[in-house]
């Protein structure tokens, strides 16, 4: 209460708002704005924490240190997103199975031709898989990338116009929003049929869901962000972008693709839950993204992590490091919606004794001591891959994941978590 008072008064003094202003949770989407400041109440996200927004949106605005340093790194970000894009699923030469360049579209990245294309057979099939080892052809299909650059542009802009107050980058996530998602001649159709399809063996697979598992549920909390008064992000734009999720929610658990992911029992389970959750909130189905958050402590945390947090499926791999961390992605922000629906995932406890404080706890000598302290397969190691799971686990109350934090190196573009409080894949391998 101290530090709202405080916060108050400045902004008060300021001649920018009266010391009676309604609290946050009251206010309507177009009445929590102010001029020069911008939305002053806490959006209805769905993993971040709303009302911590708007602690670190006071925190940033009276000069706190740590809020400051990583606004200014996110506004630095932020800046390049006003002038690139839009982009569009429409704008790959490919054209999908279907016959619809508004399907998304992708290939599997580790996969590999055996042999050299020829006219009679163009993809050098058949394929062949090489684990940890991207082909280069997939990033001839732009939907992949154009859907990294687009998401993440949207949930920066939309975090930058929270922040600041300034129209410019609220109105650019709104163009980008239409673009992808709500536009007759760009959209995107709300499923993932052809995602991650092998050439000459199937179109596409359940597997290639995990290109939407985390990047979709920022722009979920962007359009929560946005809502909140955005200018020029209209009820017509927020309606739209909840039938867009709501449908494709409705594909992701009904479809065969969909409940073949559902089925993975290593970070795509993981993803697929965490991605199901934050739609079901998103879209007010709050009752299943409670009934999904609760089954992820023994569908989930149970057979992934052993009892000293160390997580076999992952660590198995090529790229264990990388994946280890990655889990923890999906984990910890799956984490975040259950707190919003009265659920503790962070305090499940599996029957071999494992948690996700555990499994955090498990990499932290890795984080803060480098590659010699991780003895597991690792192609590129970079320690800043835990730096988002350790605050979040810090967050959530671990010691040992707060004493190490200092100790841990800052991913390039500086540690973002203050600003945007919920763990992201730092060392992305989607084109290396």
């Amino acid at each position: 209460m101290v530090f709202r008072h405080t916060v108050v008064a400045a902004l008060a003094a300021l001649g920018l708002v009266a010391t009676s202003f309604a609290a946050p949770a009251e206010a309507s989407p177009r009445s929590c704005s102010v001029p020069v400041i911008g939305p002053i109440c806490a959006p209805d996200t769905a993993v971040l924490d709303g009302a911590q927004l708007l602690r670190t949106k006071f925190a940033a605005l009276v000069g706190e240190k740590t809020s400051r340093t990583a606004l200014n790194n996110l506004l630095a970000a932020a800046k390049t997103d006003l002038t690139a894009g839009p982009w569009s699923v429409t704008s790959k030469k490919q054209v999908p199975p279907s016959g619809d360049k508004h399907d998304y579209l992708s290939l599997a990245p580790y996969w590999w031709p055996t042999t050299e294309p020829t006219a009679e057979n163009p993809w050098g099939c058949p394929f062949v898989q090489k684990d940890g080892q991207r082909n280069p052809i997939v990033d001839e299909i732009t939907d992949h990338a154009y859907r990294g650059d687009a998401f993440a542009a949207i949930y920066r802009l939309a975090l930058a116009w929270y922040y600041t107050g300034d129209a410019r980058y609220a109105q650019r996530a709104a163009l980008d929003l239409r673009t992808w998602f709500l536009d007759s001649a760009t959209k995107m159709n709300p499923n993932m049929n052809y995602a991650q399809g092998i050439p000459c063996k199937v179109d596409g697979r359940g597997i290639g869901i995990i290109e939407f598992s985390y990047t979709l549920t920022q722009v979920v909390d962007a359009t929560a962000i946005l809502a909140t008064g955005a200018p020029g992000w209209t009820k017509s734009d927020q309606s739209g972008m909840t039938g867009w999720y709501t449908q494709f929610l409705d594909w992701l658990r009904t479809s065969k693709n969909g409940t073949d992911e559902a089925k993975a029992q290593n970070n795509h389970g993981s993803f697929y839950d965490m991605l199901a959750a934050a739609l079901a909130l998103g879209t007010g189905q709050r009752d299943l993204a409670k009934t999904i958050t609760q089954n992820a402590g023994p569908g989930r945390v149970a057979p992934q992590i052993q009892a000293d947090g160390y997580q076999p499926q992952e660590a198995s791999r090529t790229r264990s490091w990388h994946y280890s961390n990655f889990n923890l992605v999906a984990l910890t922000r799956l984490a975040q919606i259950g707190k919003h629906v009265g659920v503790d995932l962070w305090h499940y406890t599996a029957p071999s004794g494992a948690t996700l404080f555990k499994a955090v706890d498990f990499l932290i000598p890795g984080a803060t001591q480098g590659q010699p302290a991780w003895p597991y397969p690792e192609m590129d190691f970079r320690s800043y891959a835990a730096l988002d799971v350790l605050h979040a686990a810090a967050d959530a109350g671990d010691r040992a994941a707060r004493t190490a934090l200092p100790k841990v190196p800052v991913q390039p573009g500086g540690d973002l978590y203050p600003v945007r409080p919920a763990a992201e894949q730092l060392d992305d391998i989607s084109t290396s």
